[in-house]
């Protein structure tokens, strides 16, 4: 049988490697000390010690010092892991003299030789300092030509010697009264009367002018708590709606300074029975009143159509100023005074400034248009010369640079123009046509203006018109809200304005453009333009 005793195997010494866990301190290396043989660590693996185990002497001092004679050299600790090198002084490299002498060419101990300079492009560009002069002027002309209330009035010399006179005569003579200030928008009703009360504060006193845009309130039937908030304080006189105007009168007849209100946007307040305007205007000719009236509104007869009782009542009828629109001179002075207070080279150049003073006021003598106009050609051009000045520093061939001012020219009036002043009835791109059903809401709202004097009708009744041509024409027609959506897509154009109201069916639309230029663009198409021949009654 065989033994099945457990026989002792015979072991097999190995080499033993030293254990990085190892315990004991790493052996010191002496000064004196010869370098150990072997490959050497890598810099990571050497501890502080064996940091200087590739150098066969002890630097006492960093490579780059050197030695001076009669001066005793005192040692230095080596730095952590860095690995010190015994090399020659580092020569600098043209280059980098060429741009120490370009810097501070008195600070600089080395002289440049002829032959070591870097090599530069013959073509020489305008310095930075240039290009962001350009961009200043840019700026300034941009900030000159903004819409807000200026420094001083221009081509108004009139309308203001009458308003400062109504002021003081009725403010601070303590002379209840009104007035109506008209005229189409951008002939400077606001602006200037802005100007007048800024100019005339110390003398107005106590009777601080209460300012209120009506373009801003819900419904007219709210200008009365509007006006209650800024008399007396938000939420201060507590009362039921419609006993606003009351209370409201009691307050404006009792004894106190004189109260200047100043509404703008005043068409706005129309109600159904013009109850709202009525009481206003009544309110500076009630008995022992205090209230001085200004109104502001595009109607030149808004006293005489919308308000015809006041014809009745002379004593209640309101003293009449008019804006007339600015002339082709009065918009090249106004537009050449904001670009004097530019310093140096006009970026406007004149035949611009004239071109847009003649389409402005050939249009609708809109001052504030004919500044946008401006200011929009200035970006154009500002943008243009940024895109040129990129192309240019990354293009690989240095061309020269021009260190002229690029100017705005006529082309680039005629551009901003031709957008703002463009074919509204047809889409920018020119290949899409006007929605046809756009176009039937156009020519019903047309129809229902034609007959009558009355600019504006409710959105019922321009359904009812759309309606009945839809029909005519054996044309599916929307509904009622689908068609308030296409009078804000006609608004979103400018083509029609829009009113709101609480019921959409009341809601007011007009035409924005002249009427020929509607028919003009609509009577191009065969639908359309019969329509128009046939007119409402034959539907």
């Amino acid at each position: 049988m065989p033994n099945t005793k457990a026989r002792v195997q015979a072991t097999i010494d190995f080499p033993r490697k030293k254990s990085h866990r190892s315990c004991k301190a790493p052996p010191t290396i002496s000064k004196d000390s010869p370098s150990p043989k072997g490959p050497p660590l890598s810099p990571r693996k050497r501890l502080a010690g064996e940091n200087l185990c590739n150098i066969t002497q002890y630097l006492q001092c960093s490579p780059s010092k050197q030695k001076k004679e009669n001066q005793p050299v005192t040692p230095s600790k080596p730095r952590g892991r860095k690995l010190e090198f015994v090399l020659s002084p580092l020569k600098r490299s043209p280059v980098k003299l060429d741009i120490l002498a370009d810097k501070s060419p008195e600070r600089t101990p080395f002289s440049v030789h002829k032959g070591d300079e870097t090599p530069r492009s013959t073509a020489r560009c305008p310095p930075v300092g240039l290009h962001k002069k350009k961009d200043l002027w840019y700026q300034q002309t941009k900030q000159v030509l903004n819409t807000a209330i200026p420094d001083r009035i221009l081509a108004r010399e009139v309308e203001t010697k009458d308003v400062t006179h109504f002021l003081l005569n009725h403010v601070c003579g303590e002379k209840p009264g009104s007035l109506y200030i008209s005229g189409a928008p951008g002939t400077g009703k606001t602006a200037c009367l802005n100007w007048i009360l800024t100019d005339l504060k110390e003398k107005l006193g106590a009777s601080a002018p209460i300012f209120i845009n009506c373009m801003s309130l819900r419904n007219s039937q709210t200008i009365f708590r509007t006006i209650a908030d800024e008399l007396f304080g938000k939420r201060k006189l507590k009362c039921r709606g419609k006993d606003f105007a009351k209370r409201l009168a009691q307050k404006l007849t009792c004894q106190g300074p004189m109260v200047l209100l100043v509404l703008d946007e005043m068409d706005q307040l129309d109600s159904k029975a013009q109850d709202v305007l009525y009481t206003i205007f009544e309110w500076p000719h009630l008995t022992d009143s205090r209230l001085v009236l200004i109104g502001i509104a595009n109607l030149l007869d808004l006293t005489d159509r919308i308000l015809p009782r006041l014809q009745a009542r002379p004593k209640c009828k309101p003293q009449l100023l008019n804006f007339a629109p600015y002339t082709r001179d009065q918009i090249v002075a106004i537009v050449q005074d904001r670009l004097s207070q530019v310093p140096g080279e006009s970026v406007l150049e004149s035949a611009a400034v004239q071109f847009c003073a003649r389409k402005v006021s050939s249009v609708s003598g809109d001052v504030r248009k004919a500044l946008d106009v401006c200011r929009r050609a200035v970006e154009i051009v500002e943008s243009g010369a940024r895109c040129q000045a990129m192309v240019k520093s990354k293009s690989p061939v240095k061309a020269p640079c021009s260190p002229g001012l690029k100017k705005v020219g006529l082309p680039h009036i005629s551009q901003v123009i031709s957008e703002v002043y463009g074919d509204r009835m047809t889409s920018r791109s020119g290949s899409e046509c006007f929605p046809l059903q756009q176009k039937l809401l156009v020519c019903s709202l047309l129809l229902l203006l034609r007959p009558s004097k009355v600019k504006e009708v409710t959105l019922g009744k321009l359904h009812d018109a759309y309606s009945k041509v839809c029909r005519s024409q054996q044309m599916s027609g929307a509904d009622q809200s689908e068609c308030l959506s296409l009078c804000s897509l006609l608004e979103s154009r400018g083509i029609v304005w829009l009113k709101q109201s609480k019921e959409a069916r009341l809601t007011k639309v007009g035409l924005k453009i002249e009427e020929e230029d509607v028919e003009h663009a609509l009577h191009d198409q065969a639908l359309t333009g019969n329509i128009l021949q046939k007119g409402l009654q034959c539907f």
